[in-house]
């Protein structure tokens, strides 16, 4: 009777542990897959969420180029100083802007709805301008109707914060500019003929580095289309050594397309 009661027991015991295990098993194979699903569809929402993002910055950053022409001067007392003595001669020599072109890209990150931060690329030509009937060092004559002109041209690096409502746009920041040549080209005529060409290279005299502020006003059209117009203030002495208060200064027009 015991041996028997044991054989019961043994085979009760025994079906009752793979029905447990057997549960224990149905029931993890019933929780995988909700957790893959669950798992899978929280991916494929950040994912989602991510590449939504990336998409929308994409949209905003804008890309352009632009192309005008400039008005460049310089002020300081060196300026001043001349322009004094040729109040004396203002009958015969005068001094003025020099005209240019300049061009560049640019792109626009924004930072938010009104506010944009606008890194560019420029070249854009400077300098000074005399004219009249003046002694011309450079080859040491005396011209009728001369004219010299000092060029720069450099390469600027601006750094814009802008803030556009509607279509209005202002803007204004810091900006690096680098010479890359600086020639003095003298030329003197008579009669309407040119009597006299000849180009001068000074850049060593110059100071290749030049840092200023720009600041202006422009108009964005829907078409991408845009005007712009700015004055940049030169900070920085422009000769070599540094000894002489002279600065660059300079207005732009241009006209430009925002992609």
């Amino acid at each position: 009777m015991i041996r028997s009661a044991i054989a019961l027991t043994k085979t009760y015991v025994w079906p009752v542990n793979p029905s447990i295990q057997f549960s224990f098993s149905c029931s993890s194979t019933a929780v995988k897959p909700v957790t893959k699903y669950y798992m899978k569809k929280k991916f494929l929402l950040i994912l989602t969420v991510v590449m939504s993002t990336f998409s929308f910055a994409q949209s905003k950053i804008s890309y352009g180029f632009r192309v005008g022409v400039s008005s460049a001067n310089m002020r300081g007392d060196a300026v001043q100083s001349l322009h004094d003595v040729l109040d004396f001669a203002k009958n015969y020599v005068s001094s003025g802007s020099r005209t240019g072109f300049f061009t560049g890209t640019y792109v626009n990150i924004p930072m938010g709805n009104t506010f944009s931060v606008e890194p560019g690329l420029n070249f854009a030509q400077k300098g000074y301008q005399l004219k009249g009937s003046l002694n011309v060092k450079a080859v040491g004559i005396l011209g009728a109707n001369a004219k010299v002109q000092l060029q720069l041209n450099y390469v600027e690096l601006p750094l814009l914060l802008k803030a556009q409502v509607g279509g209005l746009q202002l803007f204004a920041g810091p900006q690096i500019s680098y010479l890359m040549n600086a020639d003095l080209k003298a030329s003197a005529g008579a009669l309407g003929f040119n009597l006299l060409s000849y180009k001068l290279p000074v850049t060593s005299q110059f100071n290749h580095w030049d840092t200023g502020l720009t600041g202006g006003i422009g108009y964005q059209f829907n078409n991408g289309l845009n005007l712009m117009a700015s004055y940049d203030y030169g900070l920085s002495k422009v000769d070599a050594k540094k000894n002489f208060n002279a600065y660059n200064k300079m207005m732009k027009i241009a006209v430009g397309f925002n992609f």
